[in-house]
């Protein structure tokens, strides 16, 4: 017999796919629960409407919130640390590069894609500052933390150019924590 939840994730693996293809507005809650393979009434049972379909998507499978920092944190060394976190991050982006999709494209027409894209990055943000503030032998101020956090925030969530003629390579991103890290410690 089935459990409750799997029915349930299906509709929101359906309805992944199907906004990433067609778009939110050209997907109908018909074509999500047909791929899904549930009655539409189930569709309606967990999700009272379309839009809470697509903020359920974003507040479940988005962010780092599936990324514990503490055991990327190598004290003393922030730019491994920060490469770490960036590790972890791609692999868990990985797991919904089509769920980037869908937030890049909804956020603009959707103020809850884009609450939800402001909490994200909020939590990025605090997730890199720990994992800066845990890997730094002296303390350092809160706004150039945060600053840092945010700069590698930028670094690490800007979607690469689909023209193939730049691409960040490792020793990029290396140099580029390497930039981040200084900057940390500069007076």
């Amino acid at each position: 017999m089935e459990q409750p939840t799997e029915a349930r994730t299906r509709i929101l693996d359906a309805a992944e796919t199907l906004f990433a293809e067609r778009g939110f507005d050209a997907t109908a809650t018909s074509a999500i629960a047909q791929a899904a393979a549930v009655p539409k009434g189930l569709l309606f049972y967990y999700f009272p409407s379309k839009k809470d379909i697509l903020a359920s998507l974003v507040a479940e499978r988005l962010g780092p919130g599936r990324i514990d920092p503490d055991p990327l944190i190598e004290p003393g060394n922030p730019v491994r640390s920060l490469l770490n976190l960036s590790q972890k991050l791609f692999r868990v982006q990985a797991d919904s590069d089509v769920l980037r999709v869908i937030v890049w494209r909804e956020q603009h027409s959707h103020p809850e894609v884009k609450a939800k894209l402001a909490a994200h990055r909020r939590a990025l943000h605090a997730t890199i500052e720990k994992v800066l503030a845990g890997s730094l032998r002296i303390p350092v101020g809160g706004k150039r933390l945060r600053a840092a956090a945010l700069a590698w925030g930028a670094i690490v969530t800007t979607p690469p150019l689909d023209d193939g003629a730049v691409e960040t390579r490792p020793e990029d991103l290396t140099a580029l924590a390497e930039i981040v890290c200084a900057g940390l410690q500069a007076d």
